[in-house]
Parts: structure tokens; sequence; C-alpha cells
């Protein structure tokens, strides 16, 4: 793609990314510059939000609930003495959330600095779910391979936990509960990233909101009006 080809491509995009009247004036060198700017201070931040104390527990966009199966028993077990079980169960799965998430730092901030121009391109092109698409892609597989067993030791003391998991794997080979909740485990291990995904999603518009409010000269470059 010769620049000014790239040029035009980023001016159709400028209604995903704020780049009116500036394409003709950014390389391809600044564009992926500034994407890697902003995947990487946005992968930062919701780590660095996430993976402390009520980073999920007490954060409502993130909060991990109940499976769904035990979610719609909880009411029953609760009215049979079994409130706090419960609760035990849902503080143990986002407190291992929590644990887990700090891990995808490296991981993250590596994908972000090897990102390609073609890549780059992508996230342009790609909307409001981008940076989303681009981290998931890039890294779901191996973060979830690093957050199991994290998410595994802090849960598998939870009486709860175990006797869900007996039950609901024998319930999902006859389709009665989903396969991807069948399993505390996993259910919580695929939630953390989606949590994950969708904090490093809050930030990347915070950015395209203020760039010049981020201080970095790259980001008021590519993503000023």
């Amino acid at each position: 793609m010769d620049r000014r080809q790239f040029a035009w491509t980023l001016a159709a995009a400028s209604s995903v990314w704020p780049l009116a009247g500036r394409a003709a004036a950014l390389t391809e060198t600044d564009a992926a510059a500034g994407v890697r700017a902003a995947l990487e201070r946005g992968a930062v931040a919701a780590v660095g939000l996430l993976g402390r104390t009520d980073g999920f527990l007490g954060n409502p966009k993130v909060r991990i609930p109940l499976p769904g199966a035990l979610e719609d028993a909880a009411g029953l077990l609760r009215a049979t003495g079994q409130g706090k079980r419960v609760d035990e169960l849902v503080t143990a799965m986002n407190r291992a959330a929590e644990a887990a998430v700090p891990e995808a730092r490296t991981l993250l901030v590596s994908a972000a600095k090897s990102i390609s121009v073609e890549d780059a391109l992508d996230i342009v092109r790609g909307g409001d779910t981008s940076v989303t698409d681009f981290f998931a892609r890039k890294t779901r597989e191996p973060l979830g391979v690093k957050f199991l067993p994290i998410v595994t030791k802090a849960t598998e003391k939870v009486k709860l936990a175990n006797r869900y998991n007996a039950v609901a794997g024998k319930a999902s080979r006859f389709g009665l509960i989903r396969q991807e909740d069948a399993n505390v485990q996993q259910y919580v291990t695929a939630k953390a990233l989606d949590g994950l995904y969708l904090m490093i999603g809050e930030e990347e518009k915070k950015i395209r909101a203020d760039p010049v409010g981020t201080g970095s000269a790259i980001l008021r470059k590519v993503f000023s009006l």
C-alpha cells in the first residue's frame, strides 16, 4: 500500500477514529506508533484497574456472577440456609479473576509493541470494538492458559464450587447446562478475560475522547481532530 492510498484509507475511516483533516499529514509509521501507544496504555491501565482487590468484585461492569444454572438456583440455596456458601463462591470467583489479571500485562504489552501496519489499519477500520477484537485475537488463548491454574487454585477450596462442577459436568453431557457454564474454573477464566478486554475498550474510549489529556505527543497527533 503506497502512502497516498494509506492516507485515503485513514480519511475514509475518520468516522471511526477522529482523524478527519489530519489523515494526509499522517504516515504509516505515525499511525502504527499511535495505535501501539494506545493499545499499550489501555492494556496497562485495564490491568491496573482489575488486578487489585475489588477490581472485579467491586465493579458492576465486570463483576462475575454465578454460572447460569447456579445463579438460577441461588434463591433456593439461600432459602435453605446456604446463602453463606453462595456468597463465598461469588467472592472466590471474583478474587480469582483479580489474582489472574496481572499475569496478562506482559503478554498484552508485547502484543501491542509488535503490532504491524496491517493490524493498525484493521483497528482503524474496526470501529468501537477494534481494540478488544485485536487483543482477543492475539492473546485470548494464551492468557486462558495462564489464568486457569490461578483461578483453579483460588476456587478449589470452595466446597460449593466442587459440588457444582460434579453436578454440572454430568448435566452438560445431556445438554441441560451449557458447556461453558459446566465448570466454575473455566467459566471464571472466560469471564475474567471478557472483563479485561471490556476495560481495555473503556480505556481506549478515554484516549479517543481526550488525546491531549494523555500527555503523549504521538497519541495527540494521531487521535486529535
